[in-house]
C-alpha cells in the first residue's frame, strides 16, 4: 500500500561521465530521497544514457535502504548495470511508462511496476510487460530510422521538435527558471 507520494520528483543529468554520475548525481538523489523520507523510488529513463544513469542511481538507493524499480526500454543497458528490479517494456525509447496518450496502458504499466517492486523474488529480477507497442514488429525497423523517412517527414518532425523546445523555453521563462532571452533564440 502506498501511504503517500513524495512532494518532489527528482531528475539527474545524463550528459556526464560514469564517475560524475556516481560521485555527484547519485549521492544528490540519495540525499534528496532521504530528506523526504522516501521508502521506494520508481525510476523512468528516456534515452540510452538515461537508462545507465537511473540504473546507477537505483543501485545507490538500494545500497542505502530505498527500494527501487526501473521502468525502461533499453534492456541490455539496465541488465548490464544490474538493477535489483526492472520492468522492461519492448517499446521505443522514451515510452517506458506506457503508450503516449493511452492512459490504460500507462496505468497498467505503473501497476505492474509496483507489483514487481513489491514481489520480486530475487535481486536482478526482470519482468517483461506483456503490452505490445504495435501488432507489427516493423516499428523496430522504422523507429528513429532517418533513412526510411521522406524529406517532408523529416521537416515535419523537426518543426514539431522545435515547437516543443519553444514551448518548454517559454514555460521556463514564465515561471522564472530562466531569464527571458532575445526573440527567436531556442535554448
Amino acid at each position: 500500500m502506498i501511504g503517500s507520494v513524495a512532494p518532489h520528483f527528482h531528475g539527474a543529468p545524463s550528459n556526464r561521465s560514469h564517475r560524475a554520475t556516481l560521485e555527484i548525481d547519485c549521492p544528490e538523489i540519495l540525499a534528496r530521497c532521504k530528506a523526504e523520507e522516501v521508502d521506494a523510488a520508481v525510476l523512468v529513463p528516456n534515452c540510452p544514457i538515461c537508462h545507465q544513469t537511473v540504473s546507477l542511481a537505483a543501485r545507490m538507493l538500494e545500497e542505502n535502504g530505498i527500494a527501487t524499480i526501473v521502468m525502461g526500454c533499453a534492456k541490455d543497458i539496465v541488465e548490464y548495470v544490474g538493477v535489483p528490479r526492472f520492468l522492461f517494456s519492448d517499446f521505443p525509447l522514451g515510452n517506458a511508462a506506457g503508450r503516449p496518450g493511452d492512459r490504460a496502458s500507462q496505468a497498467f504499466t505503473l501497476d505492474l511496476a509496483l507489483r514487481v517492486l513489491e514481489t520480486a523474488p530475487a535481486p536482478r529480477t526482470t519482468v517483461q510487460s506483456p503490452l505490445p507497442w504495435s501488432t507489427s514488429p516493423d516499428w523496430k525497423l522504422d523507429y528513429c530510422n532517418v533513412e526510411r523517412l521522406t524529406p517532408e517527414e523529416i521537416r515535419r518532425r523537426r518543426a514539431e521538435f522545435d515547437e516543443g523546445k519553444k514551448q518548454a523555453k517559454d514555460l521556463r521563462e514564465e515561471v522564472g527558471l530562466v531569464p527571458s532571452s532575445t526573440k527567436g533564440e531556442l535554448t
